[in-house]
């Protein structure tokens, strides 16, 4: 049996990157994965075929709502659900073809089947045991769920079932107001279906900027998405071929249902550990399952690393691979850098929300003294041309050293837009190292520098 210098266990983005990376430094890598295809949840069922659908359902609003004012005039298309299937799926095997592709390029040996560690030095695969000087867990997550509720991924969906229904639900109810749940409830919203939102906290996306939170929940209702805040499941009963949730509302305990024809859970993901054999071996845990790691991405047992949804931190697949490239490079004696500090945020509805660093709220809880420079999309020529006005940039800076903090967007290429302030953050930069830059006119990038005009001075559009 061949031995390696690294094997890494699972093939989602933190781990396939991990080994590329590995290899490209000298060692002799192997990466283990069960699925039939690389890519794990992400290219599989996770973040590539739901911007799929994302796409696909974007056009058709456009067609249905903004053709006719440029002239484009003919019939509304309708919804070939089948067809739109058949396109996600090119797209996921356009993408995992890929990665087998530059695991030959590499030398990267895919070793197919499920892995454990049966000790220190060992991966466990089938009826095969390989030797290895070094292992890379980037096991990924699970979808969670909530006590009274069993997935049948038929009509009580997680985020998989609900990339692959069978057909187009009339009633959609999401649990949970999180990423995952609004970016699937708006595709559906927008292929016709009447999509509810339960979230138990009082505020949409938790944990974002307050005003963000406000100004996105009010775009998704303007495009017929309904919200129930402050509400409890208590259970969701599975009918014949609909679903039934039962909740709570917390400002007066009463009891309320919602009819369905399809329940999304999207309550959230949990560290995916199960069969490893993390306890027999001594690997220490959290309290939420996840992997303890040091500075190094290194468990507490010597050689065995960890990295992603695995470990703690925003699960997120840029933040996985960042930390798969930095364990690689630890493993391979240089040093791995992840600024955890400068990590971007993205929801890909429409409009996209996008963030970075601080909020205003984590300032004040801090005490800390800062300025706030905002530019309504609005004043922006290009968005207004493109019917893509809603929304903002917002840029926290020092106030004493200008030196950017956070960066908050909701409107047009959010997405896109907010990696001019990760770069920035990165090299310590002052919002006015943003207003000196010179930006392209007319773009979306202009609402950025003016935000960082706003900051100082003021804008020039506002």
């Amino acid at each position: 049996m061949t031995a390696y210098d690294v094997i890494v266990i699972g093939g989602g983005p933190g781990g396939y990157v991990s080994a590329i990376r590995c290899a490209q430094l000298g060692l002799k890598t192997a990466c283990v994965e069960g699925r039939e295809a690389l890519g794990g949840t992400c290219l599989n069922v996770g973040c590539i075929p739901s911007k799929a659908l994302l796409h696909a359902s974007h056009q058709l609003h456009e067609a249905q709502h903004n053709f006719t004012k440029m002239g484009l005039m003919g019939k509304s298309p309708s919804v070939d659900w089948k067809q739109m299937q058949a396109y996600k799926q090119d797209v996921i095997e356009g993408n995992t073809k890929g990665i087998e592709f530059l695991f030959k390029k590499n030398k990267v040996d895919w070793i197919k089947g499920w892995g454990s560690i049966p000790a220190a030095g060992k991966v466990q695969v089938g009826d095969d045991t390989y030797d290895t000087k070094n292992i890379i867990i980037a096991s990924g997550s699970v979808p969670s769920s909530l006590p009274g509720i069993e997935i049948d991924e038929e009509v009580v969906v997680t985020s998989t079932g609900a990339l692959s229904l069978p057909k187009i639900p009339k009633k959609m109810t999401v649990i949970g107001a999180g990423v995952i749940g609004l970016e699937l409830g708006s595709v559906y919203a927008r292929l016709g279906s009447e999509v509810t939102v339960v979230e138990f906290l009082d505020a949409i996306t938790p944990g974002m900027d307050g005003e963000v939170q406000k100004t996105f929940q009010r775009i998704l209702k303007k495009q017929g998405i309904n919200f129930v805040m402050g509400a409890a499941v208590q259970s969701v009963e599975r009918l014949k071929t609909k679903a039934k949730v039962n909740y709570k509302l917390r400002k007066d305990d009463s009891d309320h249902q919602i009819d369905a024809d399809v329940v999304l859970v999207a309550t959230g993901r949990k560290p995916y550990t199960d069969g490893l054999g993390l306890e027999a071996l001594g690997v220490a845990l959290s309290e939420r399952g996840q992997i303890k790691t040091d500075a190094h991405w290194q468990t507490n047992v010597a050689g065995i690393y960890a990295i992603g949804d695995a470990i703690d931190g925003p699960m997120l697949a840029h933040k996985a691979e960042d930390e798969g490239i930095a364990a690689a490079e630890c493993i391979a004696g240089k040093h791995g850098h992840v600024n955890y500090d400068v990590i971007p945020g993205v929801i890909y509805t429409h409009p996209e929300v996008a963030n970075v660093g601080k909020t205003e709220e984590q300032l004040k809880a801090e005490g800390r003294a800062y300025k706030a420079g905002k530019f309504m999309f609005m004043g922006n020529g290009r968005a207004k041309a493109n019917f893509a006005a809603d929304g903002f940039v917002k840029i926290l800076a020092d106030a004493e050293t200008d030196r950017i903090l956070g960066a908050h967007i909701i409107g047009p290429s959010a997405g896109d837009l907010i990696h001019e302030i990760c770069v920035a953050m990165e090299f310590g930069a002052s919002a006015q190292d943003i207003t000196l830059t010179c930006h392209a006119h007319p773009t979306y990038s202009e609402a950025v520098r003016e935000a960082a005009m706003a900051c100082g001075d003021g804008a020039i559009h506002a």
